[in-house]
Formats: structure tokens, C-alpha cells, sequence
């Protein structure tokens, strides 16, 4: 593309920069706007990828017709086919009318579709089918309808990610990324971090009727070094900051620090949080909590034999003496209350007993830990390679009770 084209496109749209990706990304849109090949568009949160689908459309033999942006992460996960599809009337409750939908409404022209990471299973499984045969149903319609739309879709989710996880169609990918289109981080935009903040200290200047910032070398060095996780719209949202609270005009690196954040923001791709069933993995939540079930029972086993120790010392010491025993016949670190001469209150302490270590017994069980204990045994050792000292290590138990267990589930073979 010729040096004054890449200018006007530039002046056109307002973009600020000189940098080599930049004018890489808008010599392909300007390359692929005359076609209807689907673009696709990947880059981080904040770097100005809606502004490229603009250029397509302006560009295109569709401009005359109608250009739609819409972010599918915003829309709710049970109307968004209604949103992009239609639907009938009476289809669900509130469906008073036909609705065209999007596809229907943009027939001729362009669809923006920013966020296109979010978009749920079934929903990407009637986009695909636009785009290869252009034909739709609406939402509780039988009716076929054909629509010829533009796909210019973007996105900051990792794809290729989400792919291997089931969260998102290959096939789509491939049907959308006909064009592939890659923005530039800020961070990697050198100098031209410094045009955008002058350009947005001008703005504010001439909105809000104050002196302009400007930035000595220390702040420009500042600037140049920072990792911009917010991209564009944070380099935007700090220069409207100083321009508004800083007393000073001229901003040093000094003054530029208090506005910047210190914080490890990342700077990877986004995953998608659609749903819980698809974008997390408990397994090691899973883990803890066998760890955890494993460990309360040892010490439940524990604390019943050492109740019933306690008991049959108690029958014991009925069985020598009618009378209960006065409190320094017996351990005091056993009983710190002193025990009366009455038989009730030993009677009362056998209920206590049963009730402390008979009832958790039966809770355990319910939860079938015999099973989650041998589990979380076999997971330890098999991590270990057979080795019991440091499978009892992981498991936070002493050696002999790990034989012990081992003896148990009948896995000391």
C-alpha cells in the first residue's frame, strides 16, 4: 500500500501510530475488503480491534448497506440465538412479534461480531451453518431463511485453547479464520505509545478547557517500559487521570509512577467463562478434599480407640470400687473436671462417648470414604512409583499408618 493511502485511512479513522504491525494489520483489511471472505481477528483486551471492522465494511462493496457490531459476550447465554437468529412469535413468553434478528436485519451488509469466544456450543453450531450455506431457522420457526451477510469476527480468548478443551468448534475456527487478522499489543508499539499519549492529553485539553501534559524523557522512558496489560484503552484512561489530578503540567517519572500500577497484571490471552462445566477443572479440588476426608478419618479411627480405652478403663474402675473414684485416682489430663460420687454422671459420659465417635462413624460412611481412602492410597503411591515413604509424606500420615492402611485396603501385596 502507498505511504499517503496508509495516511488517509489513518487520519480517516483517527488512528495514531507508525509502527510496523500496525500498518501490517491495515494493509491486510484494506487487502481483504473488497472480498467476502470471513476475517477473524485475535489480539488483547484494549487494542482497538473494533476499529478494523469498520475499515473492512467502509471498504467493501457492502458500505452502502447496513455495518452491526455486536458483542456476543454481553448478550445472555438464553437469548442470544433470538438476538442473532430471530424467533416467532409465541416461541417463548415476551415473544409478542417475529423478530428478524441480526442475520436478517443485516442481509446485504456486514456483522461485527466482537467476542466471538463466548459464544455457547449450540449457538456456534447454527453460526457455522451461516456461514457455509447461509441459511438459518429462527428460534421456534421451521422455516428456512437464506440471509448474505459479512463475518468480521473478533476475539481476546486464546482459541486454539479453547478448542482442545471442547469450548469451542473447530470447525468454526477454520470457517471464521479464512483471514486471519493479528493486532499488536501496546507494549510492543514502541513509539507509538508516546503519539497516543499526546494525543490523548490534547483531547482532554480541549474537552475540559486546561493546559495540555507533556512528558519529560525520564516519563517518555517510563511510558516505553511498561507492559500495558489494559493496552490502548489504559494508556487512555491514565493520561485522562494526570490530565485531571496532576498539579503539575510538565510529568516526570516521579509524578508518572503514582498514576501507574505496580501490580503483575498478565498479559496472556483471556479463557473463556462461559460456564462452569467447561472452563475450569476440579481435579485438583478433588484432591484436596480426598486428602482432607482421608485425614479426618484416621483421626476419627484414632479418637474411637482411644474412647474406647477410655471406656474400658472406666469399667474397670467401677468393677474395683461401688463408690466412683475421687479425681486424683485418675489422670487428670483424662478428666479436668472432678467426678462426683453420684453414677449418673458416668452413665453420662458413656452417652457422650458414643455420641462423639459412633455418630461420625456413620456420616463417614455415608460418604463411602472406605472407597475415597483406598483411592487417594493408589494416587499417592502411584505418583511416588511405589514409593510408601514419600506416598505417607504427600498424604501428611506417619509410615506405620500408611501400612497400616495399606494392610487395610488389602494393597501391601
Amino acid at each position: 500500500m502507498k505511504t499517503s493511502e496508509l495516511q488517509n485511512i489513518k487520519q480517516r479513522y483517527n488512528i495514531v501510530g507508525n509502527c510496523d504491525a500496525l500498518n501490517h494489520v491495515l494493509d491486510v483489511a484494506l487487502q481483504v475488503a473488497p472480498t467476502d471472505l470471513s476475517v477473524l481477528i485475535v489480539g488483547e483486551s484494549g487494542v482497538g480491534k473494533e476499529i478494523i471492522p469498520r475499515v473492512i465494511h467502509d471498504n467493501s462493496p457492502r458500505r452502502r448497506e447496513k455495518y452491526f457490531a455486536i458483542n456476543c459476550g454481553s448478550i445472555p447465554e438464553g437469548t442470544i440465538d433470538s438476538e442473532l437468529f430471530g424467533h416467532v412469535k409465541g416461541s417463548y413468553t415476551g415473544a409478542i412479534n417475529d423478530s428478524p434478528g441480526y442475520f436478517g436485519v443485516a442481509n446485504k451488509g456486514t456483522l461485527f461480531l466482537d467476542e466471538v469466544g463466548e459464544l455457547p456450543l449450540a449457538t456456534q453450531a447454527r453460526l457455522l451453518r451461516v456461514l457455509e450455506t447461509g441459511e438459518y431457522i429462527p428460534v421456534g420457526g421451521t422455516e428456512i431463511r437464506k440471509t448474505d451477510v459479512r463475518i468480521v469476527a473478533a476475539t481476546n480468548v486464546n482459541i486454539r485453547q479453547a478448542i482442545s478443551e471442547g469450548r469451542f468448534r473447530e470447525d468454526l475456527y477454520y470457517r471464521l479464520n479464512s483471514i486471519p487478522i493479528q493486532m499488536p499489543p501496546l507494549r510492543e508499539r514502541g513509539e507509538d505509545i508516546i503519539l497516543l499519549f499526546r494525543l490523548f492529553a490534547l483531547q482532554m485539553a480541549e474537552k475540559y478547557k486546561m493546559d495540555r501534559v507533556v512528558l519529560d524523557e525520564g516519563a517518555k522512558q517510563m511510558l516505553l517500559h511498561y507492559k500495558w496489560p489494559g493496552n490502548v484503552r489504559q494508556l487512555k484512561n491514565i493520561t485522562e487521570q494526570i490530565s485531571v489530578l496532576s498539579p503539575e503540567r510538565t510529568i516526570t517519572a516521579q509524578v508518572l509512577s503514582q498514576f501507574i500500577p505496580q501490580d503483575h497484571e498478565t498479559t496472556q490471552l483471556a479463557t473463556i467463562h462461559r460456564d462452569g462445566s467447561g472452563d475450569h477443572s476440579f481435579e485438583n479440588e478433588r484432591e484436596i478434599l480426598y486428602k482432607i476426608l482421608f485425614e479426618l478419618r484416621g483421626n476419627v479411627n484414632d479418637m474411637r480407640r482411644e474412647m474406647s480405652a477410655l471406656k474400658k478403663q472406666l469399667d474397670d474402675v467401677q468393677t474395683a470400687s461401688p463408690v466412683a473414684p475421687q479425681v486424683e485416682h485418675m489422670p487428670a489430663t483424662t478428666f479436668p473436671t472432678p467426678i462426683t460420687q453420684h453414677p449418673a454422671p458416668v452413665a453420662t459420659v458413656e452417652d457422650a462417648v458414643a455420641e462423639e465417635y459412633i455418630e461420625p462413624e456413620k456420616e463417614l460412611e455415608s460418604l463411602n470414604l472406605n472407597d475415597m481412602g483406598k483411592q487417594m492410597l493408589e494416587k499417592a503411591l502411584e505418583r511416588n512409583h511405589g514409593n510408601r515413604k514419600k506416598a505417607a509424606q504427600e498424604l501428611g500420615i506417619s509410615d506405620r499408618t500408611l501400612y497400616r492402611r495399606l494392610k487395610q485396603y488389602g494393597l501391601d501385596q
